[in-house]
């Protein structure tokens, strides 16, 4: 039973442990390097959402790109 606790204890730390380092470094890369957005209605049409369907389409934005102004004509650029 002693050593039961013993091990709940050390799981329950290492999870702890984890759960510090995982977050700040997931939340900079958020938002330093890309993150995942929906695009949904008819402004990005025909690029995105073709045909007007009502499914939204998943993109990947890349903000590293834009921090060292590499952008050229043709990519979309999206503004919060």
């Amino acid at each position: 039973m002693a050593q039961t606790r013993g091990l709940g204890k050390r799981y329950i730390k290492a999870f702890f442990k984890g759960f510090f380092v995982a977050v700040p470094v997931t939340v900079t890369f958020l938002d330093r390097v890309a993150c995942v957005a929906r695009v949904e209605g008819a402004s990005m049409q025909p690029s995105l959402n073709p045909g007007g369907r009502q499914a939204s389409d998943v993109v990947l934005l890349n903000h590293w790109s834009i921090r060292n102004y590499d952008v050229r004509r043709g990519d979309i650029v999206s503004l919060v």
